[in-house]
């Protein structure tokens, strides 16, 4: 019988059994898989028949937008993780965005991002929701399959997103909502707008979703463990501009809460620019970074070096403490040149202390 680790206690899924949570099979979603290969064969095949410059340009430019402004900004940091606050008519426009990723509408995102949340935290975890399968099974199963549970648990969403009128809205018609904008560039630049602008677009954002699930969760950098926990997140350097800084992923596990992803030097996070610009104009306040996160005493550092990732080192000790007050600007600048100390992670704290890292 799996026991449930503390830090999930206020989790917004509630599991009685938690062994139910990675019971289950995995089936073929027929309205899923249509949307999905229906997309990628308007990419492919339309895109080739009426590729133009315009029309690629066009594909760039929304794309990076939603993925922006969309997914990383509106659904994670915003909705998921609430880890910022705004006005509510930006936050409607984040989330609008979001839903023109063309993955699922914000409330299904966020139950499906919850779930696997939960899932990964315990000791075992299911296949579908640690991507544990080989990559070409993984891509078939996210893209055109779902998890359906033995024992379903609930997912206690608050009142601010479960009673909002036009979350819920969102919800209903996130399909829809690609129509408007695909007949506007039909009159704008013909087919060759529309599939490049629509379905070049969703397709992107399905598969670069998949790609660096995929791979943070199975390739890169382990700069932090969380003890007892089936999956361990992996931060996949490479892909910092095009992820707009989700790919610090072994980062979000530590500090699922924290705005802010990227938080070494070097750690490129496009989306804490943008929410640093806001904040700089008084359109985002109350930003949460990992030092006002809550202490997790199951964080362990794995690097070798403050803020760095290694591949095939083993522990220097731990520093939950140096990681629970560490997030700010000055931190992460200096984080590079800090180098690694033996002990635990008290020791490891009073030697950044002293140096005034975190003052």
């Amino acid at each position: 019988m799996l026991t449930l680790p503390e830090s999930l206690a206020l989790h917004r899924v509630r599991a009685t059994d938690l062994d139910a949570v990675c019971e289950g099979r995995v089936v073929y979603a027929p309205a899923k898989s249509a949307w999905t290969l229906g997309m990628l064969a308007g990419a492919v095949i339309g895109g080739a028949l009426t590729f133009t410059w315009p029309a690629f340009l066009l594909f760039v430019a929304s794309t990076v937008l939603v993925l922006l402004l969309g997914h990383s900004l509106g659904n994670h940091r915003k909705l998921v993780h609430n880890s910022f606050q705004c006005p509510t008519w930006l936050e409607y426009t984040l989330v609008y965005c979001g839903a023109q990723v063309g993955i699922a509408g914000p409330i299904g995102l966020l139950r499906q991002h919850e779930l696997r949340d939960f899932a990964q935290r315990l000791p075992t975890c299911h296949p579908y929701l640690r991507h544990g399968t080989p990559a070409l099974l993984d891509a078939w199963w996210q893209t055109n399959c779902d998890l359906r549970l033995s024992s379903p648990p609930s997912i206690a969403l608050e009142p601010r997103i479960a009673g909002d009128r036009f979350l819920r809205f969102l919800e209903r018609t996130w399909m829809v909502q690609h129509l408007p904008w695909a007949l506007a560039f039909w009159f704008w630049g013909g087919w060759g707008f529309v599939f490049w602008g629509v379905c070049g677009r969703v397709s992107a954002g399905i598969l670069g979703h998949w790609v660096i699930g995929y791979l943070a969760h199975n390739k890169g950098d382990v700069v932090r463990e969380v003890r007892g926990a089936a999956v361990q997140g992996r931060n996949v350097r490479w892909v910092s501009l095009l992820t707009m800084g989700e790919c610090w992923h072994n980062n979000h596990h530590a500090f699922p809460g924290s705005a802010r992803m990227g938080l070494a030097a070097g750690e490129w996070d496009p989306g804490w620019w943008v929410l640093s610009g806001l904040r700089r104009i008084g359109l985002v306040w109350a930003i949460k970074l990992p030092r006002d996160l809550p202490y997790r005493p199951e964080l362990h550092v794995v690097a070798t070096e403050f803020g760095r990732g290694t591949r095939g080192r083993r522990h220097t000790g731990t520093a939950s403490e140096v990681d629970r007050l560490g997030g700010s600007e000055q931190a992460a600048e200096q984080g590079r040149r800090i180098p690694a100390l033996r002990g635990d992670g008290v020791e490891r704290f009073k030697y950044l202390r002293d140096r005034s890292i975190f003052h």
